[in-house]
């Protein structure tokens, strides 16, 4: 695979990798099976930075991922060489849902601050916004907040996670200059078909999909298993997006398929349900969870091939035969007792 195929440029410049480093594994609490060996997962971020993987996702609310990062960008600079633009460093800017009708500027202000203290950063790269609840009416209002920061120095792009495609229009119809979305989208979650991705198309905003792998479920796995109990909290909310799509028996279907056309590749069932998603129109990156060093090398297996239109195709087909999730991304979450059960709205305090 060539270059252009590992990167993607945004306006003015930025590049960014096309399978981006996330880091909502490493906050507290979302492992329901034990710790982690933080010094492996060190470990890994070290690999990754040598193998040209230099784009870390994390947010305000993953307790304790930005101080994780912090010290890797310590260790960097005590190795000697850094320089700021050697790492794309993204996070976010979730105003806990009791604060929403009180926020100021000052409170933005403070978190940010806060941010650039845990990541040891000098400005933010990318602040990503989420506003929980569209009835509070203040999600334009306090998006300005990160624009006065913007114009400030303090943070160089605002895009957004989670919106859906109504909300994003009115932030970019008021001036915000919104250069990315995060937004969920799977072989199990593909709502972002319906009217997102043509947007971000049409108005030049990169999209960055997380979900990818389902939390692990779309791996060699769990092909013939049928003990899919949650280890982690991604898996739990995973799990409820498959019961109301494919369901149990189309995972499996879609799973043995995907291993026929990774073994072809020599590569993973996990790779070929990554390269589908970022082969797909409008799609700037992926964002592939870091838990540990031992799966660094399934990157770089992703730019070592690519899916032809039959493999495309029969991806595709099979998906077709099976439900999609309803709405827009995101709105499940916002508006089910269900889904929204299982979200923690409360995280930012100081």
């Amino acid at each position: 695979m060539t270059d252009t195929n590992r990167k993607y440029e945004l306006p003015g410049g930025y590049r960014i990798n096309r399978v981006i480093n996330g880091c909502w594994q490493l906050s507290e609490g979302h492992s329901l099976s034990g710790a982690l060996d933080m010094d492996d997962v060190m470990r890994a971020f070290h690999m990754l930075y040598e193998r040209g993987f230099t784009t870390f996702d994390c947010a305000d609310i993953y307790t304790g991922a930005e101080d994780f990062i912090g010290r890797f960008v310590g260790e960097l600079k005590a190795m000697g060489g850094y320089s700021h633009d050697c790492l794309q460093i993204h996070t976010k800017y979730v105003p806990d849902l009791d604060r929403l009708e009180t926020v100021s500027f000052e409170d933005t202000q403070r978190i940010i601050d806060r941010s650039l203290t845990r990541l040891n950063r000098d400005c933010l790269d990318l602040v990503q916004f989420h506003w929980w609840d569209y009835d509070v009416p203040r999600c334009l209002e306090v998006a300005g907040h990160l624009e006065r920061l913007r114009q400030a120095g303090k943070i160089r792009r605002i895009g957004v996670t989670n919106f859906d495609t109504e909300h994003l229009a009115q932030l970019v119809d008021a001036g915000i200059p919104v250069a990315s979305i995060q937004a969920q989208y799977s072989m199990f979650d593909r709502r972002v078909e319906a009217s997102q991705l043509k947007y971000c198309r049409e108005h030049g905003i990169a999209m960055f999909c997380y979900g990818t792998l389902s939390g692990g479920f779309l791996s060699e796995k769990y092909l013939g298993q049928s003990d899919f109990t949650p280890q982690t909290r991604s898996q739990v909310k995973y799990m409820q997006v498959i019961e109301d799509s494919l369901g149990l028996e189309g995972m499996q279907a879609l799973l043995k398929l995907l291993k026929q056309i990774a073994d072809g590749h020599g590569v993973s069932v996990s790779n070929v349900a990554t390269r589908y998603i970022l082969e797909q129109p409008g799609v700037a990156a992926a964002i592939v969870g870091v838990r540990n060093s031992r799966h660094v090398a399934d990157n770089d297996r992703l730019f070592s091939f690519e899916l032809d239109e039959g493999e495309q195709g029969a991806i595709r087909a099979l998906l077709d035969q099976y439900p999609v999730l309803p709405g827009e991304p995101y709105t499940l979450e916002r508006t089910s007792p269900r889904y929204r059960g299982i979200i923690k709205m409360k995280l930012n305090g100081e």
